[in-house]
């Protein structure tokens, strides 16, 4: 950790909060959003993730512990279950939450290590979920399945028939977990999604993308937790076409498979474009055009506010933050949660999806031509989207949530 002579002494009403966050951007920015809320709220807070986050972490008034290098991807490696991992991780996680004297954890979805670590020092902890809830209601589609919801009682009777052979590999899962668990000193769970804190979930997603559901009182859609490093403006091709920004994801697609398609099928289009390299530099040239600008990295808050539509991959953190801003949304969904974000895009009314396998230069054109066409619909509904979030702060109602579980007074 940085820093050093121990812990110090906090004033009345302030918490010491240890984070563990998973390495990914989509995993670790939420985090990174929502331990800067709480240090500007007055308390201490530790974030314990990847290495290369250090600077950012530091930058945010936490202080930092590095992720212990069996955390998969830690050290390059990520042939090992998040089981194994925690295991592996445990050891120095639970010495990292006994150094900071923290009263509670929040764990990323991902990294389970500090959650058994909270458990076995008795503290109280929370799962934050950086993305859509990944539990499914009974008659309806499997996360990450990307369909939409049954619409006849027939397609509501297919789902409940899949449950139990979905419900098998939730099984499976909970027995890796309580052989962990045996294993560490714990005792068993009988949850099947037993890596979810059972004292409090926050969900960091639009409460406009989650289907219908009876929710329970642990879980709280707190909204969006955004957070991005500090990137240039970018300023766009001048003009009054309508705006489209090009977010491509920051794990998928090295060879700038929608970018190139992008460009081409929009070329003949009248629209103004902005496009981001997510500083990846292009094997080959391209032919952008006048009214394109390619940019090596640039700020997605600042470009998304002056965008008329948004083509992205459809990671959760790009989708949620272009509809916060008001904009809607063309997903490729690319693995992942993708496919997820990309139905529920579709599903709410505010945004068109194009499968990956069916990405051209054509049939990207003719995808952009139907989200244009839609226009006022989709940005009626983004912009809905977007008033809920503005009236509703996710890293405040996250941090009011977490200093309830500690039994802590508000601020």
């Amino acid at each position: 950790m940085s820093g050093g002579g121990g812990a110090p002494e906090l004033g009345a009403g302030s918490l010491r909060v240890f984070l563990g966050a998973f390495g990914q951007p989509g995993h670790a920015f939420p985090m990174l959003a929502l331990g800067e809320r709480l240090v500007r709220r007055g308390h201490l807070v530790t974030c314990e993730t990847w290495e290369r986050w250090r600077p950012q972490v530091l930058a945010c008034g936490m202080e930092f512990s590095a992720a212990p290098s069996s955390a998969p991807g830690a050290s390059g490696r990520w042939g090992i279950t998040p089981y194994e991992a925690a295991e592996r991780a445990l050891a120095q996680t639970r010495a990292a939450i006994r150094a900071t004297r923290a009263e509670v954890v929040v764990h990323d979805i991902l990294t389970l290590a500090p959650a058994l670590g909270a458990e076995l020092e008795g503290i109280p902890a929370a799962t934050l979920i950086p993305h859509l809830y990944p539990v499914s209601e009974p008659g309806m589609p499997a996360f990450a399945s990307g369909a939409r919801p049954p619409r006849t009682r027939a397609g509501r009777r297919v789902w409940r028939a899949l449950e139990l052979p979905m419900e098998a590999g939730l099984r499976i899962g909970r027995r890796q977990l309580n052989a962990t668990r045996a294993r560490v000193g714990l005792p068993p769970t009988d949850r099947l999604h037993g890596g979810l804190s059972s004292e409090l979930c926050l969900v960091a997603t639009l409460p406009g993308l989650e289907y219908p559901r009876s929710w329970r009182e642990h879980v709280h859609v707190v909204g969006p937790l955004l957070w991005e490093p500090p990137a240039p403006a970018a300023a766009p091709p001048p003009g009054t076409a309508p705006l489209v920004v090009i977010a491509p994801s920051t794990s998928k697609d090295p060879s700038h498979r929608l970018l190139r398609a992008s460009l081409a099928g929009l070329r003949d289009l009248d629209v103004r474009v902005l496009a981001s390299l997510d500083r990846r530099p292009l094997p080959q040239p391209v032919n952008a055009g006048q009214a394109v600008r390619l940019v090596n990295w640039m700020s997605y808050e600042q470009a998304m506010s002056d965008a008329s539509l948004v083509i992205c991959h459809g990671g959760h953190g790009t989708v949620v933050r272009a509809l916060t801003a008001g904009v809607p949304v063309l997903a490729l969904p690319h693995g992942g949660d993708m496919a997820e974000n990309a139905v529920r895009l579709v599903w709410s009314g505010a945004g068109v999806r194009l499968p990956w396998t069916a990405l051209s230069p054509t049939t990207l054109r003719a995808s952009a031509r139907r989200a244009l066409a839609l226009m006022p619909e989709l940005t009626a509904r983004a912009a809905q989207m977007a008033a809920w979030a503005a009236a509703h702060d996710g890293p405040t109602r996250a941090a009011v949530l977490i200093e309830r579980l500690a039994g802590r007074r508000q601020r």
